[in-house]
C-alpha cells in the first residue's frame, strides 16, 4: 500500500470510530507506532482537526465534516453481498436499515460503478435451504440495550416449551450454530444465562438501569464455555 493510499485509509477510519489508538491504526495497516504519528501529523497539516486524548486514543472534532467517501469497486461489490448475507440472518429493521444504508453508499458512487453493481445484482442469488430461513426479531432493542445497560423484560419458551418470565442485563450478542443468542445476567436465576434469540416470546426496554455492578465483559464469558464456537 503506498503512503497515499494507507493517509486515506487512516483518515476513514479514524472518522469511522469515536476513538482509535495509536496501536489499533499501526496494527491495521501494519505499520510502525512512529509512522502512524508521522502519518497523522501529515493528515493534520492537510488542514483536518485531527486531535488525541490520553488512553483513548485518535478523533476527528465535532463539527468537521468529511467530503463524500470514495469506494473501490471491490468495496461496493462486497457491500453487495453483505446485503444479501443480511437478508437471512438479521431482523426485518435490521435489514431495512442496512438497505437504506447501502442506498447512501450507492449515492456517491461513479455512474460506472453503479451499472457494474446493477448488472451483478441482476445475476447474483444466494440460496439456502428454506427450513434455515429464521425470523430474528428483538435485535434492535437488545442493541439499544446494551449500549444503554438497561434492564429488559423477557418472557422465555425453553427447549421444553415451557415459558417463564425473566429480567435481565445484557452483556452482549453471539451468533453461533445459525442462531443469535443474548448473553445476559438473569435476576430470577441470578447467574448469566445464554437466550435464543428465536425462543423470545416478548421483549421490551423497562426504562430502569443494571442493578449489577461489574459485569463480566463477553469476551470473559465465552473463555470460559468449553464450546467451540
Amino acid at each position: 500500500m503506498n503512503r497515499i493510499d494507507r493517509l486515506f485509509g487512516i483518515l476513514t477510519i479514524i472518522q469511522s470510530r469515536k476513538f482509535i489508538p495509536a496501536e489499533r491504526i499501526a496494527d491495521r495497516f501494519e505499520i510502525s507506532i512512529r509512522t502512524v504519528y508521522r502519518d497523522v501529523r501529515a493528515l493534520c497539516e492537510l488542514g483536518i482537526p485531527i486531535s488525541f486524548e490520553k488512553n483513548k486514543g485518535y478523533f476527528i472534532v465535532n463539527g468537521y465534516f468529511l467530503p463524500p467517501i470514495s469506494f473501490t469497486n471491490e468495496e461496493a461489490r462486497s457491500l453487495l453481498l453483505i446485503e444479501a448475507i443480511t437478508s437471512l440472518f438479521a431482523d426485518q429493521s435490521t435489514i431495512s436499515h442496512f438497505s437504506s444504508a447501502l442506498s447512501k453508499v450507492k449515492a456517491v458512487l461513479k455512474s460506472s460503478q453503479k451499472e457494474g453493481l446493477d448488472t451483478l445484482n441482476r445475476n447474483m442469488h444466494v440460496q439456502f435451504p428454506r427450513d434455515m430461513k429464521i425470523q430474528f426479531n428483538h435485535l434492535p432493542t437488545i442493541q439499544q440495550a446494551i449500549i444503554t445497560k438497561t434492564v429488559l423484560d423477557l418472557e422465555y419458551q425453553n427447549n421444553k416449551g415451557e415459558s417463564s418470565k425473566r429480567q435481565v442485563e445484557s452483556i452482549g450478542l453471539v451468533f453461533y450454530a445459525l442462531n443469535w443468542h443474548l448473553i445476559a445476567w438473569c435476576h430470577l436465576r441470578q447467574g448469566y444465562r445464554d437466550f435464543k434469540i428465536p425462543h423470545m416470546l416478548s421483549l421490551k426496554l423497562t426504562g430502569a438501569s443494571f442493578r449489577k455492578n461489574n459485569h463480566i465483559e463477553l469476551g470473559g464469558y465465552l473463555s470460559q464455555i468449553p464450546v467451540n464456537y
